[in-house]
């Protein structure tokens, strides 16, 4: 027994990835199903059972949000609030720039099934794995797409046990971390679409981004309703990562 190989797993999930292949991948928020090419996605879509207005999330770092979201100062400095000083997971929805070698490289019909009209989400602070493997791929020019690893509706896993079959069988490597960071929070990551202000869903950190807007920025989001009245989290449709 030892630590994890956050470096050797990182590659190892790259190559697999860049091979065609599809990665069940532990992040902080929970376990994510991870691909590049439209042929590993749509696999992951089946298995999912998801619905047709579902859309991928990109998995990235801050680095790779900087350059391929297009947000004004105001909007720059939220981000980077919440990411940067307090250090907390955080999916941006916002404007993006189309001509961006990551983006520019997914396929016209998984660019559609990730994007919202004029905007992509894209999970930042995910974690350190997420983190390592995004790295070598932005190098690349490799984008990195999916959602949670769990057939749609059931919740985001936090433990590898409790992945579903279908699931597991849809993908070629499975990284087993154990239980996730913020598995307390029972969702996954919290949403915010940066382009309208819209908390696209209620996840992880919640509490604190909110309290995070409304003391440096005067913005208040709506409130948490609970897991029992809203247990996705999800205030909008065309939702990600669930």
């Amino acid at each position: 027994m030892s630590r994890y190989d956050i470096p050797g797993d990182a590659r190892k999930i790259y190559e697999t990835v860049v091979a065609g292949g599809a990665v069940i991948m532990p992040g902080d928020i929970g376990y994510g199903a991870m691909a590049s090419s439209s042929g590993a996605l749509l696999r992951l879509f089946q298995a999912k059972q998801r619905a047709p207005h579902k859309r991928h999330a990109m998995a990235g770092n801050y680095e790779l949000h900087r350059e391929v979201h297009q947000l004004g100062s105001r909007e720059r400095d939220m981000v980077d609030a919440v990411v940067l000083d307090a250090g907390l997971p955080l999916t941006v929805v916002a404007p993006y720039d189309a001509s961006h070698p990551v983006v520019a490289a997914i396929e016209s019909d998984t660019l559609k099934a990730s994007t919202v009209g004029s905007t992509l989400a894209m999970l930042v602070n995910g974690g350190a794995l997420q983190d390592a493997v995004v790295r070598i791929a932005h190098g690349d020019g490799v984008p990195l797409l999916g959602s949670s690893a769990n057939l749609t509706g059931t919740g985001t896993k936090f433990r590898v046990q409790d992945i579903q079959q279908p699931i597991l069988d849809a993908v070629d490597m499975v990284v087993d971390y154990g239980l996730r960071k913020y598995h307390h929070y029972r969702r996954s990551s919290t949403l915010i679409d940066f382009s309208t202000m819209e908390v696209v869903r209620i996840g992880s950190c919640y509490e604190l981004i909110s309290d995070i807007f409304a003391n440096q920025f005067g913005v208040t989001l709506p409130a948490d309703p609970g897991r029992e009245a809203l247990p996705s989290g999800h205030l909008r449709e065309q939702a990600v990562n669930s």
